[in-house]
Formats: C-alpha cells, sequence, structure tokens
C-alpha cells in the first residue's frame, strides 16, 4: 500500500480566505491543489466509507490536470471539511499524516458573506434575518444529509462560525501539530508573511518569488440592522469560545 497522494488540506473555513489562500499556494513549484479547487471528495454524498486510499486517490486524480508526480505535494481546499465531521473522519482513515490548514475570520462578518453568496447563487430565499432564525430548524430537518442541496451547505450561516467546537472535533482525529490555525486578517494584511507560516507547515522551501497578495474579502452586502445585531453578540459570544478553548483572538 502506498502513501496517500494528498497530503494537506486547507479546511476551511468557508467565506475566511480560501481561495486567495490556495491560489497563492498554486504559485509553489511543487504544490499541486485541485484545478476547481474543491475536490470535494471526503464530503460527496456517494463516498464509500470502505474505500481503500488508492481508490480515494484515483477519485482525487480526476481533479487534477497531470497524473502524479513522485515530487510535488498535493492537497484539496474544500472549505467545508471542517465543518462536517464525517469528512474529518474519513480524511484521518485516508491519511493520518494529513496537515490541515484552517483560517480563521470574524463569525459575523463570515456569517454575512455566506448568505450573501446563497443568494446571488438563487439557494437562499430569505432576508439575512429571517434566514438566521430558520436556521435552526433547517439544519434539524438536513441533519446528516449531505447532498448537494442540502441545508448543511446552504443555509449554515452561524453553525459554520462555531469555530471551537470545530476545531475541538478536529483536534480529537489529528494532532495539533499537523494543523495550522491563521487569522484571515492575517493573510489580508500580510500575506508574505503568512506563506511562509503555510510553506514551514508543508516542509516547503519558500519560492525565489513570493507570489503577490489577492484582493479578497471583498463585496458590498447590504445592510440588515437586526439580522448584523444578532450576528454581533452572537459572534462575541463564539469569538470567547475560541479565545478560552484554543487561545486564538480573532480580534484586529
Amino acid at each position: 500500500m502506498g502513501t496517500p497522494r494528498i497530503r494537506f488540506m486547507i479546511g476551511g473555513a468557508q467565506k475566511c480566505g480560501t481561495t486567495a489562500l490556495a491560489e497563492c499556494l498554486r504559485a509553489h513549484p511543487r504544490v499541486r491543489l485541485p484545478v476547481g479547487k474543491e475536490a470535494h471528495v471526503f464530503d460527496a454524498p456517494d463516498y464509500d466509507d470502505a474505500a481503500l486510499p488508492e481508490a480515494i486517490d484515483a477519485r482525487f486524480a480526476a481533479h487534477f490536470a497531470e497524473p502524479w508526480q513522485d515530487s510535488l505535494v498535493y492537497g484539496d481546499a474544500t472549505p467545508i471539511s471542517l465543518f462536517l465531521e464525517t469528512a474529518i473522519q474519513r480524511a484521518a482513515r485516508y491519511n493520518p499524516a494529513l496537515r490541515w490548514i484552517i483560517l480563521l475570520r470574524d463569525p459575523a462578518a463570515r456569517a454575512i458573506s455566506q448568505h450573501a453568496m446563497e443568494r446571488a447563487r438563487g439557494t437562499e430565499s430569505l432576508p439575512l434575518l429571517r434566514a438566521l432564525l430558520a436556521e435552526r430548524g433547517r439544519l434539524r430537518r438536513a441533519r446528516g444529509d449531505l447532498g448537494w442541496n442540502s441545508s448543511l451547505r446552504n443555509h449554515s450561516y452561524r453553525a459554520r462560525g462555531e469555530y471551537a467546537a470545530q476545531l475541538q472535533r478536529l483536534l480529537q482525529h489529528f494532532p495539533r501539530e499537523q494543523v495550522l490555525l491563521l487569522r484571515s486578517v492575517d493573510l489580508a494584511q500580510d500575506a508574505a508573511a503568512t506563506l511562509r507560516e503555510v510553506y514551514a507547515h508543508l516542509g516547503l522551501a519558500e519560492p525565489l518569488r513570493m507570489p503577490e497578495a489577492l484582493r479578497h474579502f471583498e463585496g458590498s452586502y447590504g445592510h440588515h440592522a437586526l439580522g448584523h445585531a444578532m450576528l454581533r453578540w452572537w459572534s462575541w459570544q463564539q469569538r470567547r469560545k475560541l479565545r478560552h478553548a484554543l487561545g486564538i483572538d480573532l480580534r484586529t
């Protein structure tokens, strides 16, 4: 049995700068990521939990533009992976040595950004406040549903911002030294320093030319006074939990 091909996962959180980070990493001469950034292998509805690593590698191979090369470092950037414990468990069975890169953003800003994205996609018909109030019931009805149109994927605005609980689950399956926790604000303000942390985490030499910082976290989401007020209070609670549980401060 050979070594699993996928060696790292940009596992979340959604709307926290994972696309910008993936594009910067893609510029490294030894790094390869899926053509569409997100392979969605471990969260696929038709995933075979009895599959051997070779079969999982075959699923991943379809997402890369060229055949496997032993000299390259392959990764995936599927942000929902942190949110779904099922995906974490599958990843752990596939490659216990998998290294994780997690980006975290203020939970309120993240939720607002996701809601705007789902509205633009046509998967959300409710305005922000009503979507937040409907979220708990939607997710309860979607429990265990990994379908592509599941509310777990499309309507998990606050749930995905409960970082402390998600990271604690991740650390039950992977040792702390295999998980790199980053703040989105640091990637935005000093991409080069953040990338150096990522290179070191992956055992990669710094490239001769660092990639240019990308523009991200931009967009106009409108103003929803009551929804924003609800999220500000909830976000303070989530940031407090994260600080107490793991010593991570999301304040700028």
